[in-house]
């Protein structure tokens, strides 16, 4: 299951994913515990960066398109 994270404090990170763990009540968890997907061009990323309010729909957006991709990236390699 993706995730973003919005939040970190160097030990753990809150995510949320919009649907199930919403931004207004993030799932909290050690960082040692979770796998990155690196996401270089996400303008939300951005949003987050410069303290901005994101929706709950624009996480959902962002983490489709990211699935999307990971599901294309692994069909290709096959």
């Amino acid at each position: 299951m993706l995730f973003f994270v919005l939040d970190t404090d160097g030990v753990y990170v809150s995510l949320a994913n919009g649907k199930e763990r919403k931004v207004e009540k993030p799932k909290r968890k050690k960082l040692k515990h979770i796998r990155k997907v690196p996401w270089p061009d996400s303008t939300l990323a951005e949003k987050l960066r410069s303290g901005e309010q994101i929706l709950n729909s624009e996480l959902r957006r962002e983490l489709a398109a990211i699935r999307q991709q990971i599901n294309v990236s692994t069909k290709e390699g096959s």
